[in-house]
């Protein structure tokens, strides 16, 4: 498939040299998923969430700048696209930080529509390339495997699938054919719930976890074609917290063991969603002690898209965690930074400390510390640690904790039972022996 290039030759920009900060081979990256997380282009024009200018692709063009991202692909269901995804990036990205290079090879062509143009996409890779995969659930499954048999390191938004079969599926063939699978679980290096994972593992037993998160009902407009249908609100975000939970008392020995859940509906109907489309979804989970069953723990996650257009926070996110020596509280929604705009019509909390959009004092990108750009960067440090090493690399990288797919099994164990909870009425098992998982 012929590349295509980024600007017409009426339309160049001078591109600042890229300060080269590593001496391995740099990893071509190939991003499935053309919407808001990657381009921040959302119905014709920027995204109107905090993610204008996308996360993915911004992240990737300055590590590209920085010489640890090689050849960048796009790929997505509709090439009619692109002309307006080139024309966004070069405008809110290349002419907001000193020429940065958006360019990309994108797959389809303009003049086509291809379901599974990621196919074509992902055979135009060498093996030992990557790709991040930012499209509904239920496609994470197909486009890993087909990466993950080709040799291909991969990427998955969470949630990483949607059944527990699937990820031991994708566990086993990433083993078989000695590639990084890495969960994008961005919370686990936001500083503050770093942090308090941290200092959990010295406050007792795990006892107690309740978390929240929301968005504004604005988003079932960019998520309408898939809300309720291929997915919903407690895969979409309850797996944030889920995730932070679990990596936080599975060092201290506890598994999940049984899942009830409840839901909430009528507002996201009522704004023209499927009817199936649950508002608010609240999981109860029951956590045990490996060696010791006699310890319990009791965990709630609720999550909710319908909360209010004008809540001044895009993502409410607060958690309370108690263990027998002490407790955690933290809210991460409106961090001590408040803006007052005539504009915008009402007070605003930002969340810089996610990806910051300011450029340095020399006009570049600047968000290298934001914990969204740490997710991807580790993720790529990864895959080049096992370019470099060979496949016995894979195991280091479980040890030090990342959300790989081995360490997030529970997760989607988690995530599966309560969908299974809502749809059949019933308290749903969990059961693992010897790293295999079901559930009953």
């Amino acid at each position: 498939m012929d590349s295509i290039p980024l600007h017409s030759s009426t339309e160049q920009t001078t591109t600042v040299p890229a300060p080269k900060d590593v001496s391995a081979k740099p990893l071509d990256v190939l991003m499935v998923g053309t919407g808001e997380y990657t381009t921040g282009f959302v119905g014709g024009g920027a995204s109107g969430s905090d993610k204008k200018v996308g996360v993915v692709g911004l992240t990737m063009f300055d590590l590209r700048r920085r010489g640890k991202v090689g050849k960048l692909s796009m790929v997505g269901t509709s090439g009619s696209k692109y002309p307006a995804i080139r024309e966004h990036l070069h405008k809110n990205i290349s002419q907001v930080y000193n020429g940065l290079d958006t360019s990309f090879d994108s797959f389809p062509p303009n003049d086509k529509r291809d379901p599974e143009a990621y196919k074509a996409a992902i055979d135009a890779l060498s093996p030992g390339s990557a790709i991040t995969i930012f499209t509904p659930d239920t496609t994470h499954y197909p486009i890993a495997l087909y990466a993950i048999e080709r040799k291909i390191h991969v990427l998955i938004t969470k949630p990483a699938v949607k059944t527990l079969a699937h990820h031991q599926l994708l566990l086993d063939a990433a083993h078989k054919h000695g590639v990084f699978v890495y969960i994008e679980h961005h919370k686990r290096y936001d500083p503050a719930y770093a942090d308090a994972r941290h200092k959990a593992q010295t406050l007792g037993d795990f006892n107690y976890f309740y978390s929240y998160m929301s968005q504004p009902k604005s988003q079932l407009e960019t998520f309408r074609a898939w809300a309720g249908v291929d997915s919903d609100i407690s895969y979409y975000l309850n797996s944030h917290h889920i995730d932070i939970c679990e990596s936080m008392v599975q060092q201290r020995g506890y598994t999940p063991v049984k899942v009830s859940a409840s839901a909430s509906k009528g507002c996201a109907v009522d704004l023209g969603c499927d009817p199936s489309t649950e508002d608010t979804i609240s999981l109860l989970v029951h956590w045990v002690k490996r060696d010791d069953e006699s310890r319990r723990a009791t965990a709630v996650y609720t999550a909710s898209w319908t909360a209010p257009q004008r809540a001044g926070v895009h993502s409410n996110q607060y958690f309370h965690y108690m263990g027998a020596k002490g407790e955690i509280r933290i809210d991460q929604a409106k961090r001590g930074y408040d803006v007052a705009d005539d504009s915008v019509g009402q007070l605003m909390w930002y969340n810089p400390f996610y990806m910051r959009y300011a450029p340095d004092e020399e006009g570049n990108f600047a968000g290298q510390g934001g914990y969204g750009y740490v997710s991807f960067e580790k993720f790529v440090d990864g895959c080049v640690k096992v370019n470099e090493e060979g496949p016995g690399a894979l195991a280091t990288l479980d040890a030090r904790g990342l959300p790989t797919l081995r360490n997030t099994v529970a997760t989607t164990a988690i995530l599966e039972a309560g969908r299974r909870s809502l749809d059949e009425g019933r308290e749903v098992v969990i059961r693992e022996a010897d790293g295999v998982w079901e559930l009953v």
